[in-house]
This record gives C-alpha cells, sequence and structure tokens, in this order.
C-alpha cells in the first residue's frame, strides 16, 4: 500500500499537517499534526503533534503504525467535541424556547391580571355615578377568572341589589 492509500485507510476525518526536517546525520525527524477546524472548542489546538525519529527505512517500515492508534484517539476526541457541541447548542435552543415560552405566559398572565384590574376599576366608576346596570356589565365573568370567581360573584350581587325596582318582581314593596 502507498502512502495516500494508507492515509485514507485510516478512516478518519479531519486535516492533516505533516513536516519532514532533515538531521544533519541521515536521520529525519517528522510532525504529524492531525486537526478539524470544524471543531467550536479551542481545546483542538493544544492536541501536540506526533513527532517521529529515524532513518528513511525505519520510517518507511513503521509510520503508520505508530500514527494509527494516536490519529484515531484524536479523530474519535474531535467528534465527542462535535456532538458535544452540538448537544449545548440544541440545550441552548430548548432553554430559550423554554425561558421564551415561561415570559410569554407571565407576559399573558400580566395582561390579564390588568384586564381584571381595569374592569373593575370601570365598574366602580359606573357605580359611583349610580350606573348600577352598566357597573354590573363591567365586572368581568368569573368564568374567566376562576381564581377571583367567588369574590366576582358576590360584586355582581352586590350590585344587582341596587338595580332600579323591576316591574316584574313581586317581592317589590
Amino acid at each position: 500500500m502507498n502512502f495516500f492509500q494508507s492515509i485514507i485507510a485510516l478512516q478518519v476525518a479531519g486535516d492533516w499537517k505533516i513536516n519532514i526536517a532533515k538531521e544533519a546525520t541521515d536521520k529525519l525527524i517528522v510532525s504529524v499534526l492531525f486537526y478539524n477546524e470544524a471543531i467550536g472548542d479551542d481545546a483542538r489546538k493544544i492536541i501536540p503533534p506526533i513527532l517521529l525519529k529515524g532513518t528513511a527505512e525505519e520510517l518507511d517500515a513503521g509510520f503508520f503504525t505508530a500514527i494509527e492508534q494516536p490519529v484515531k484517539e484524536t479523530a474519535a476526541l474531535f467528534l465527542n467535541m462535535e456532538q458535544f457541541f452540538k448537544q449545548r447548542e440544541e440545550a441552548k435552543k430548548q432553554s430559550q424556547m423554554e425561558k421564551d415560552k415561561t415570559e410569554k405566559a407571565e407576559k399573558e398572565r400580566k395582561e390579564k391580571q390588568k384586564r381584571y384590574e381595569e374592569a373593575l376599576k370601570r365598574a366602580e366608576e359606573l357605580e359611583a355615578e349610580g350606573k348600577f346596570r352598566d357597573a354590573w356589565l363591567k365586572v368581568p365573568d368569573p368564568a374567566d377568572f376562576p381564581e377571583q370567581a367567588e369574590a366576582l360573584r358576590q360584586r355582581k350581587s352586590e350590585l344587582a341589589q341596587k338595580f332600579a325596582p323591576d316591574l316584574f318582581n313581586v317581592d317589590a314593596k
């Protein structure tokens, strides 16, 4: 197998930087850096290169044997980093969705409370003007505000008692 076929046979995704330096003797120093720029973690930048030193014959015989395991481990580390960042981003999205949902619910609750308070205030104003039927109509429906249903029923009852007597009311004096 030749050099490039051997690299493909490793079946790892990433980039390679290979530097070769010749010493004064017949020895070579080979630096192999396997990296992946697509990974968002800066930890990828501190992975050291693999350094090999030997004669041309020694390197021909043992180069791929020497780099295979470290390169595969580095590729697995990069894959784990990439998966971690994808999951972290998904968690951020989910968290943001929950936050948005909570904020929306809180906003709706505040708007509903504001409508409730405004309706009661308007009913009080109408009552003060002696417009008891109009005030009764402005009191919010207890079905719309179940947490205040009893108080709303009582308020409507109080206002109903202040209406002008009904011509058909048999209890009228």
